[in-house]
């Protein structure tokens, strides 16, 4: 994707110069950094022609005030960012002389291998702006030399030992902070709510002796700032640091970030006449808002802001998960957000988006990839191509856009065929090696066969069907609803006993999600309905969210999703909204501002802001009707 951007109001009379800076981190990750093809490849445009292309006449040279081996900020992100600024050059200033820079090395030229298909971003820039900061809290305390290396554990560290401090901005927010040497000073701002953000200095009077580090954080435990462990299962350490060089300058990292907290970690020694003010430059999505969902309900007004907030946090150049651990483009997570963007915007460019991504990164067999734009292997989780079939339903029934819908018909046709394979004796699909079944935080069984995988699979095959019927590709339609009441049969066979959906063949667990889902697929008897509704709603009401041998499993915020579709597909709209009102509006009475990821994120690496916990505001906004009723 190619971002065009207008130069015109930063264009002066006389001669321009044009120099860029590329951060390339070198690693393979849950982003758009993909291993060994880093590069630049530019061109300027002036009245419809190109008058400055990228080529060997061009000069080149690594910024050596970026260190370069550094850690990664997490297994889904590239490396933290480590600077000494007293190595840093004016090279951005016009008049500097690069001649003696070396000419850039033509690794391929415009449209040569690896960068082919080039397309403008159909998605808007990210609009940045200023964010007001709260002081929360400061300490004081001596600086953890045995850490230096690592420059998150060394903020970590000092600041468990730290002690309180008293400190105060003058009236235009500067500080002026007097530190003797390993002796540091810790900045704790709340910004509100998570933000895709840099945190960043402005610094006048440096002695040159100075470090600052910037750290991103979520949440509180126990009147505590979490501060993540490296050694858990995401190895967050997102911390940048960097070495101030002498007089007035900014420490500002290249790369966005994300979380709730700023904290800044200053060290001395300083100058005699040092002083610091410190901001935050947060991006957002330009969200053209056409719907606002109202009530009279003071707590349900309260989720329905909630949802927003989590929302509009989460959407950067399409949907992303989690701004702070991870910013990644889950495919599953597309279909909560889309649902929750069409209720409150037109605007269904990140949908089709994440259905065209998806579609490029299609692996030879016809699985599509579950990050995108993604060559994370270890996570293609393939309930989510399910979640594909969905979202091209979706997106269908929102634009009516058939042009889209027969480009990526094929696709749909191979990645059903594919699964079509994987079937075992009594007609249900089994796992791919080396690839995962599903990923949901419940603690339902996962052996195979498994009642979720193939109620999913069959959720997507009766789509599918239909997709194909409101387009008149009526062999499509019959193979595949032949096909999916094949499967229904088996799985009555394998999985309904004793009057319930069991998660496996042994009956290890039973779970909200594969009632729900067998109650959305049209598999439950009739007779059994309406107690498989109640035992789906009473889980959810009771407010002990731990498994216990015999009990139905309590499925988790993402996935309730489908507890919501399957009591609204019944009309149990009075369940529904008390189910919102218990497990969100607690959310709300505790005074958080978004959603989170699970019921409970004590684990270090647990998210307070994830989007696909938002999705109660579309089934608000569908039942929207019926609560006036109610």
């Amino acid at each position: 994707a190619v971002d065009r951007l207008d130069l015109t109001p930063h264009l002066n009379a006389g001669p321009n110069s044009l120099a860029v800076m590329v951060y390339q981190p070198g690693y393979s990750h849950f982003a758009y950094l993909h291993r060994g093809a880093s590069g630049l490849l530019a061109q300027l445009v002036c009245d419809g022609l190109p008058v400055l292309v990228t080529g060997n006449d061009w000069r080149v040279r690594r910024d050596r005030s970026f260190a370069e081996l550094v850690p990664r900020v997490s297994i889904y992100s590239s490396g933290i960012e480590e600077r000494d600024l007293n190595l840093v050059e004016p090279w951005a200033n016009p008049a500097y002389d690069a001649s003696s820079w070396a000419r850039a090395r033509v690794v391929a030229p415009l449209g040569g291998s690896p960068w082919t298909g080039h397309q403008v971003r159909p998605l808007p820039l990210l609009v940045e702006h200023e964010q007001s900061l709260q002081l929360v809290e400061a300490r004081h305390g001596p600086y953890p030399v045995q850490y230096h290396a690592d420059p998150h554990l060394a903020l970590r560290a000092g600041w468990v030992t730290a002690q309180p401090a008293v400190l105060e901005a003058d009236v235009d927010g500067w500080y002026n902070p007097v530190l003797a040497a390993q002796q540091s000073l810790y900045y704790l701002f709340d910004l509100g709510r998570d933000y895709t953000c840099q945190g960043w200095g402005e610094i006048v009077g440096a002695s040159g002796q100075e470090w600052l580090a910037i750290s991103y954080a979520e949440k509180f435990r126990g009147g505590q700032l979490v501060i993540s462990e490296p050694e858990t299962y995401c190895r967050v350490r997102l911390t940048d640091r960097f070495r101030l060089r002498p007089g007035h300058q900014r420490a500002e990292p290249f790369a966005l970030r994300g979380g709730r907290y700023l904290l800044f970690q200053l060290t001395g020694p300083t100058g005699p006449n040092f002083q610091i003010r410190f901001h935050s430059l947060v991006a957002e999505y330009p969200l053209d808002t056409v719907r606002r969902l109202a009530f009279s309900d003071p707590q349900l007004t309260g989720v329905v802001q909630l949802c927003e907030a989590t929302f509009r946090a989460c959407l950067q150049d399409g949907f992303v998960d989690s701004t702070w651990r991870e910013s990644s483009q889950w495919l599953g997570d597309a279909l909560p957000q889309s649902l929750i963007m069409a209720t409150i915007s037109d605007d269904t460019r990140p949908l089709r988006r994440a259905i065209e991504m998806a579609a490029q990164g299609t692996y030879p067999d016809g699985i599509l990839p579950s990050v995108l734009p993604g060559e994370v292997h270890a996570y293609t989780i393939v309930d989510y191509n399910f979640s594909w079939v969905e979202l091209l339903s979706h997106y269908w029934r929102l634009t009516g856009d058939d042009l889209l819908v027969a480009e990526m018909w094929p696709v749909l046709v191979k990645m059903l065929d594919r699964f079509h394979q994987d079937l075992s004796p009594e007609g249900l699909i089994l796992s791919q090696p080396g690839r995962r079944l599903f990923l949901d935080w419940a603690p339902v069984s996962r052996n195979e066969p498994n009642a979720i995988y193939n109620f999913r699979y069959l959720l997507a095959l009766l789509q599918a069907a239909q997709l194909a019927r409101q387009r008149g590709v009526t062999a499509a339609a019959g193979s595949w609803r032949q096909r999916a009441t094949n499967l229904q049969a088996g799985m009555r066979r394998v999985f309904w006993r004793d009057q319930r959906w069991y998660d496996d063949s042994g009956g290890s667990t039973f779970s909200q999600l594969a009632a729900s889902l067998a109650i959305l697929t049209q598999s439950t008897p009739d007779e059994n309905l309406e107690t498989q509704l109640e035992e789906i709603a009473a889980r959810s009401l009771d407010p002990n969210d731990e498994p216990a041998p015999g009990k139905m499993v309590l499925t988790s915020p993402f996935m309730h999703h489908y507890i919501f579709e399957a009591l609204r597909s019944h009309r149990k709209f009075e369940a529904t909204i008390e189910i919102i009102r218990r497990r969100w509006g607690r959310w709300v009475a505790d005074g958080y501002p978004t959603t989170w990821e699970n019921w409970n994120v004590d684990f270090p690496d647990g998210s307070q802001c994830h989007a696909f916990s938002a999705h109660p505001l579309y089934h608000l906004a569908e039942m929207a009707g019926e609560l006036e009723n109610l």
